[in-house]
């Protein structure tokens, strides 16, 4: 779990470092810079020790530098503040891929209730293009804070909660077939 949270962190980095600088300096141009500074320089550091750089590393640097520079020739923070949402997008598009959630359950639920797993990957799916949507409407505001509070905890608090309306449901289900399988 701790290095879920870890790639997390690294993914939204650039994000994290713009609406930091942002709301510390109210520079548009600074917390552009910073966020595109920063993004090159975590790609440079993990190819520095020799770690491994996938797909999205590069697509997200290639987002942070695109978004990045249309942010700086407008003096517009919304272009920075859209690039999550399409992670989000890119994200709910991979979970479309029927039965993806399989290899991450238990096996217990994987050989129990397979259905219920891939219909609740691709609710997932469709969590994350909801939230990327908010994102935008969000980030088409230009409220640094407003945003704020939508990745951190609307976004967040959506996952969490999904998370653990899931792991009831399936435990439910789970369980339930199980007993019937004993007593047939």
């Amino acid at each position: 779990m701790k290095d879920v949270f870890a790639r997390l962190a690294s993914d939204f980095l650039s994000a994290i470092v713009f609406l930091v600088v942002y709301l510390i300096t109210d520079n548009v141009v600074l917390a552009t810079s910073v966020a595109i500074a920063g993004a090159i320089a975590q790609v440079i550091y993990a190819r520095v020790k020799g770690q491994q750089l996938n797909y999205m590393t590069y697509a997200s640097l290639a987002l942070v530098i695109v978004l990045g520079t249309v942010t700086l020739l407008t003096n517009d923070p919304r272009f920075m503040l859209a690039k999550p949402s399409i992670a989000h997008f890119a994200i709910g598009a991979i979970m479309l891929k029927r039965g993806w959630m399989l290899r991450y359950m238990p096996p217990i639920v994987a050989e129990t209730v397979p259905e219920y797993v891939t219909a609740a990957g691709y609710a997932w799916a469709v969590l994350m293009f909801v939230i990327g949507a908010g994102m935008i409407a969000v980030a088409s505001t230009g409220d640094l804070k407003l945003w704020a509070f939508y990745i951190t905890v609307v976004a967040g608090g959506a996952k969490i909660l999904a998370f653990a309306v899931q792991y009831v449901v399936l435990r439910l289900i789970v369980t339930s077939r199980r007993r019937a399988a004993a007593r047939a």
